[in-house]
């Protein structure tokens, strides 16, 4: 009988995991679909609306989990889940898509079986499944190495081995009769504000660190450790009377707000008591008589991580959706915290917390390695600096990190700049972390696998804008806002230096209303002011005959290709480009060479540029 509840909590773990990069998987898939959808029109909507049929169904299996047998279904479906995660290593949107919705239908009945048959298993796997979610990422610089093509024949070895522990799981088990626990609706919905938080937010290090504005590398081992400490013994009786629920509540969004709005060190502890305590909620989200409710609960609870995934999507992408959800990204993550934190209201600080029953050496023991760990997957590589030379400057437009096809494509990126020589790169539609681009940190991740590096200038709700990759020492670096009315853009600054001489980078990407842009471009040049020498690079989303490009030239830029007698070549889109919109602008410097490069990895195609100071 152990033996069979250690194979359970294996699988349970296993299974939800798989849950876990299936719903970071899915909406990144969904978000290339419906962009071809609605904006490039390659896609037709009554095919997108089928596929969205497909989507809610899987969110909405919780309903359809057995209520009499429960171990053949959390066999079959252990099995379904497990085996659609070999698929979705691919990198190819349509098998992601349906192994994705295989993935998260499977582990829907799977979900609700389990807290009708072990209901305690299911909170202690789910964060488990989180860390192990956090470990895969850490180990990929925030690109989960589950996801990267050479970890094909890994995940095939550990599906089979989730197989077989399921197996086992089952056959030394025995029907027995229904627990008289499981979850209620308010349970059901404070899982689902969970998991929402926990794949757009607070289970990132690489979100807490670009919204604090501490280094990636002091977060992810800290995120690491307060997502285990709940797990360990004696954590959560020494909470509960400390806090209660409604300061353990109050807390968790204070933390919120904190991290928004404070900054530096305020910020990321801010952000850390926030994970600890929403998922101190989760250990104590089964209660007695519920399991009647459970299927519906757990339903409801996908339904609404639907919907906070919606709303947070409109936050960045309001211009064209919904104006009124300008800047509301912290409102939305107020709310999931809220509703996660409802079952802590029934605690109160005279209530006993039922005791974790693991070895506290052990337990402690395990922990530490993870965090161990953790640590070293998050130390930065060495860095491939430059002290003088020929200083090539390049722009490129990565296109949140895919291609046209949307494939997620950083590798082949990071090869293009590699290719190129740039020793400055400038960077645009970066994401720093959204469940639409896989929750990668496009510019750290391109920054360590090219040992340079970066400055980040965000834009929407602190994780998405600009970036800035160089490996010229950096004296200085900041950021600043352009006056938007439509899409929110910024301009990111650093000075470096080159021999013993400063030199002045800056990048931008302009919006895509004329009106618009000549008021970005006043700020950007009142921003820029005289510094000399300087380059100017970024996607400016206009061409040469513009009133835009006629202003940069007045303000003292000169334009390499035209200087240098380069073939001024169109940069978008990459395949089979007919506009130049990209360019890099120099002044006070010598200009060397200039070439548009043709690789496909992005929707853009990349223009770097040779100077040299006078």
């Amino acid at each position: 009988m152990r033996n069979s509840r250690l194979f359970r909590a294996v699988e349970a773990t296993a299974v939800l995991l798989f849950l876990v990069q299936a719903v970071r998987v899915l909406f990144s898939v969904l978000f290339g679909l419906i962009y071809d959808a609605i904006f490039s029109e390659t896609l037709a909507l009554s095919t997108l609306g089928l596929i969205m049929l497909f989507v809610i169904a899987a969110f909405l299996t919780p309903l359809a989990a057995p209520r009499r047998s429960r171990r053949v279904p959390l066999l079959v479906t252990a099995l379904v889940a497990a085996l659609a995660r070999i698929p979705l290593t691919i990198n190819l949107p349509a098998i992601r898509l349906w192994s994705s919705i295989l993935i998260v239908g499977a582990a829907g009945v799977y979900a609700v079986t389990l807290l009708r048959e072990r209901p305690r298993v299911f909170p202690t796997s789910l964060l488990l499944a989180f860390a192990a979610d956090q470990s895969l990422r850490a180990a990929g610089d925030t690109f989960d190495v589950g996801l990267r093509d050479w970890w094909l024949p890994v995940q095939a070895l550990l599906s089979l081995a989730t197989c077989v522990v399921a197996w086992l799981a089952f056959s030394r088990s025995q029907d027995e009769s229904p627990a008289e626990e499981g979850i209620g609706i308010a349970g059901g919905l404070a899982v689902g504000a969970l998991l929402f938080l926990e794949t757009s937010l607070l289970g990132f290090p690489n979100g807490l660190a670009r919204w604090s504005g501490v280094n990636y590398t002091v977060i992810a081992p800290l995120l690491m450790a307060i997502t285990l400490l709940p797990l360990m013994p004696g954590v959560r009786r020494t909470m509960a009377p400390l806090l209660g629920g409604l300061g353990l509540f109050f807390l968790a969004l204070a933390g919120l707000v904190a991290g928004k709005q404070a900054g530096g060190a305020i910020a990321a502890l801010g952000l850390l008591l926030a994970q600890f305590l929403v998922l101190i909620p989760l250990l104590d989200v089964v209660g007695p008589r519920r399991s009647g409710r459970t299927g519906l609960a757990l339903a409801l609870g996908m339904v609404l991580f639907l919907v906070l995934n919606f709303a947070l999507a409109f936050t960045f992408t309001y211009p064209y959706t919904i104006l009124a959800f300008r800047g509301m990204g912290l409102h939305v993550f107020l709310i999931a915290a809220a509703v996660a934190c409802l079952p802590a209201l029934r605690l109160s600080t005279s209530q006993p917390v039922s005791s974790n029953q693991h070895p506290a050496t052990w337990t402690w023991l395990s922990a530490a390695l993870v965090v161990l760990l953790a640590t070293v997957f998050a130390w930065p590589p060495t860095l491939n600096l430059k002290e003088t030379g020929p200083i090539r400057v390049g722009t490129y437009n990565i296109h949140y990190g895919y291609n046209t096809s949307w494939q997620l494509n950083l590798e082949a990126q990071a090869r293009t700049i590699e290719e190129s020589g740039a020793d400055i790169v400038v960077l645009q539609e970066v994401d720093a972390c959204r469940i639409t681009s896989y929750g990668v940190d496009d510019a750290l991740w391109l920054a360590r696998r090219l040992g340079m590096q970066e400055v980040y200038g965000p834009a929407l709700e602190g994780l998405s804008g600009i970036a800035l990759l160089t490996r010229f020492p950096i004296a200085e670096a900041d950021t600043r806002l352009l006056t938007s009315q439509l899409e929110q853009t910024s301009i990111v600054h650093a000075r470096m230096t080159v021999g013993d001489r400063p030199l002045d980078g800056y990048g931008v990407w302009m919006g895509l209303e004329p009106e618009e842009r000549a008021r970005q471009l006043d700020d950007a040049l009142a921003y820029i002011g005289a510094a000399s020498p300087a380059v100017f690079g970024g996607d400016f989303n206009s061409t040469p005959d513009s009133p835009i490009y006629a202003l940069i030239q007045a303000a003292g830029f000169d334009d390499p290709f035209i200087v240098g007698g380069f073939d001024p070549a169109p940069t978008s889109p990459a395949i089979e480009p007919d506009e130049r919109i990209d360019f890099v602008w120099a002044r006070g410097l010598d200009v060397r060479d200039g070439q548009v490069l043709d690789s496909l990895a992005s929707d853009h195609r990349m223009v770097v540029v040779e100077l040299a100071l006078p």
